[in-house]
């Protein structure tokens, strides 16, 4: 089976504010691609490619699920980046779970609103 590219998008209430969160976070680099019609950046990861976009609509309230795809990012120390993400205004979704025989997953908020997960590999886990 044949894979493609992966792009991602993140839309934000306060650009800035989510840029710095996904710096922070993951080291991603952001380029101001256009102003008009809508500010909108674009994020080099060092893999996969993606966009932060201020945010055209209203968020779902607060205690409702996902309304996008959700995007979960390969680390090498789940502890050490869950600590980083609460102590940039993350919160956490779901607590930190072993997929058994493959990873350690969990997923956050960040300071926009949005789902995301995290998860360290390692084929111990759950085991």
């Amino acid at each position: 089976m044949e894979h493609g590219y992966i792009f991602f998008e993140i839309q934000a209430d306060d650009v800035q504010r989510g840029i710095n969160f996904y710096q922070s976070m993951f080291g991603w680099q952001f380029n101001l691609q256009m102003k008009e019609p809508i500010e909108y950046w674009a994020i080099e990861t060092g893999g996969n490619r993606g966009g932060l976009l201020k945010r055209p609509a209203a968020t779902p309230p607060q205690g409702h699920g996902a309304n996008s795809f959700v995007c979960s990012v390969e680390v090498k120390n789940f502890d050490a980046i869950t600590e980083k993400i609460l102590s940039n205004g993350g919160q956490v979704a779901l607590e930190k779970f072993p997929v058994p025989g493959r990873c350690w997953q969990g997923y956050f908020v960040d300071t926009e609103g949005n789902t995301f997960g995290i998860f360290e590999v390692d084929e111990n886990a759950g085991r």
